[in-house]
């Protein structure tokens, strides 16, 4: 394809009259051209622009939304899709992508598939809520290998450097350990060192469990660091050393502590939007508290309080001198950037709570520092 083509597809179809030698663009360029005008165009109809229409045409059929997106899926690169599904779903609206469960099973499974079908959960139904469960529990499951074995290793306990154990795990190889075990067997004709007996190091391990408790923010803003506290959770919750409760509000409060094993049904269950009662949040997540010298409670939000900031400083304080050890976690935009309301966050650290923006393996990291 042509730098002239390119440019045409680019700029739409009124650019063809200026654009000498791209105004009849042919073959795959042509139904690139179309796909994109399927979408694209609308820009021209929220602007009052006709489209030219004759009294024939040989042009081919109006395209269906099925086939537009198998026609998109086929001549872009899957980074472009995923752009051109974006904009469909947010810009210009078309949920049926969603709502209609031939279309939605022809989407790149992806974390903004995720979102998109989080926010319009009440709106699914029958085969197409099936279908959605099931693409949520594929990307669910994708971040979770992104992230377990990572987290799981950080969160293993610490490298007993005294003792060793007859597991052999990788990340536990005492590597001096075996050298210094094997030097009788050094081969000098060959000069090397014939490794018969390898070492590992022991890790300590935590008997007693902590209770962790997630305070989740389900409001608009807060859709990815749902999804991620969600899966974060789940991983937790099979370790032996934790116990966790997994609370999600808005100005309403949803315990989910049963499912906190499942992100996907916790995620099913998130009502995305609404205001913001963080105090009313943290009051309730005080009730669940058995052993407050083991206990960390996560409140994860962009500390814009919709309720009483006095009550919220109150429920804080109380909680801080009971030897909670609390953690306030900043939501993270789509660039993993800190969105949040710095004032109110200034004010709850006075407080006695740990103010960040950790990802999740910046989390477990934390976790191991507070427990050890």
């Amino acid at each position: 394809m042509s730098a002239l083509e390119r440019w045409r597809l680019l700029l739409g179809q009124y650019a063809g009259q200026r654009l000498d030698g791209a105004n009849g663009l042919s073959g795959e360029a042509a139904r690139m051209d179309r796909a994109l005008d399927y979408l694209y165009g609308r820009e021209y109809d929220g602007r009052g622009v006709r489209k030219e229409i004759g009294p024939g045409s040989l042009d081919p059929s109006q395209l269906t939304l099925v086939n537009w997106l198998g026609e998109v899926r086929e001549l872009f690169p899957r980074e472009t899709v995923e752009t051109i599904e974006k904009h469909a779903l947010d810009r210009y609206g078309l949920t049926e992508l969603v709502t209609d469960p031939q279309t939605l099973e022809r989407l790149e499974p992806n974390q903004q598939l995720l979102r998109t079908l989080l926010s319009l959960r009440s709106h699914l139904r029958g085969e197409v809520l099936t279908l959605a469960r099931r693409i949520i529990r594929q990307v669910v499951e994708e971040i979770r290998r992104k992230l377990e074995s990572e987290v799981r290793q950080t969160l293993a306990g610490r490298l007993n450097r005294f003792r060793h154990s007859p597991m052999k795990v990788a990340q536990n190889f005492d590597a001096a350990g075996t050298v210094r075990r094997n030097l009788k067997h050094y081969d000098a004709e060959r000069k090397r060192l014939v490794l018969e007996e390898l070492r590992f190091f022991e890790r300590n391990s935590r008997r007693l469990p902590w209770d962790i408790v997630l305070c989740i923010d389900q409001s608009g803003s807060m859709t990815d660091s749902v999804i991620h506290s969600a899966v974060m959770a789940g991983i937790l919750a099979g370790l032996p050393a934790f116990r966790v409760k997994i609370v999600v509000f808005d100005t309403q409060i949803v315990d989910l502590s049963e499912h906190a094993d499942d992100p996907v049904e916790v995620l099913m269950r998130v009502q995305l939007g609404g205001g913001t009662d963080i105090a009313r949040a943290m009051r309730y997540c005080a009730q669940l508290i058995e052993n407050p010298h083991r206990t960390v409670l996560v409140l994860l939000t962009d500390f814009c309080e919709g309720g009483s900031p006095g009550e919220l400083v109150r429920a804080t304080k109380a909680l801080a001198e009971a030897r909670v050890k609390l953690l306030g976690l900043a939501a993270l935009d789509g660039q993993a950037h800190p969105v949040y309301d710095r004032q109110m966050a200034e004010r709850l650290a006075a407080c006695g709570m740990e103010i960040a923006a950790l990802t999740p393996q910046q989390l477990a990291q934390w976790l191991v520092k507070v427990i050890s």
